[in-house]
């Protein structure tokens, strides 16, 4: 069976299929009964139940679609290479990969809530605000280079790109760690 024809909004084309899936698990004979209402009441249990049990195949198998994806998605996204964080307009941190946690210096769980802006370094703290005020401004990309440290630890040179997406507003930050590239 095709997926559109197992789709559960098609309730018509799934009730011709299960009827049809009783027939052959009943045979072609038909048992006479002398009670037809009887008849008829378990004919309607017995394709209710493979109606049934086709929907529970078919979202047995978008379980496993789903959690292929979810798996999918934290591989790409939690041990990509470079640093990906989630912002709000003021900067907070309201996600990020492990990466990104790696260039911060810290723990995952604890930069989360954090303000980005204080890992900053002070020389960098006008351009990276020009570009975070472009972010949010605008619906394109922006990217620029800045330094990452606080209280006079440099943390490392990056290459930074973000922009705002959602209806929600948030800002989506690629964070690429240029340190060992530089001289």
């Amino acid at each position: 069976m095709s997926k559109e024809e197992l789709n559960p909004s098609n309730a018509r084309l799934l009730r011709i299929k299960a009827e049809e899936q009783l027939k052959v698990k009943q045979g072609t004979a038909e048992n006479p009964s002398s009670d037809m209402d009887v008849k008829r009441l378990l004919h309607e249990l017995q394709v209710h139940q493979i109606e049934l049990e086709m929907q529970n195949e078919e979202l047995r198998q978008a379980n496993e679609t789903a959690e292929a994806a979810l798996k999918k998605y934290t591989m790409l996204y939690d041990f990509a290479p470079m640093g990906y964080f989630t912002l709000n307009a003021d900067g907070k941190i309201c996600d990020l990969n492990f990466t990104g946690a790696e260039i911060l210096r810290d723990k995952r769980f604890a930069l989360v809530n954090s303000n980005f802006k204080l890992f900053i370094a002070e020389e960098s703290t006008a351009e990276f605000n020009i570009f975070f005020n472009k972010v949010y401004s605008g619906n394109t990309k922006e990217s620029c280079h800045v330094k990452l440290g606080y209280e006079n630890l440099s943390l490392a040179f990056v290459y930074m790109e973000g922009i705002v997406t959602g209806d929600d507003r948030k800002c989506l930050l690629s964070v690429v760690d240029l340190s060992g590239f530089r001289k």
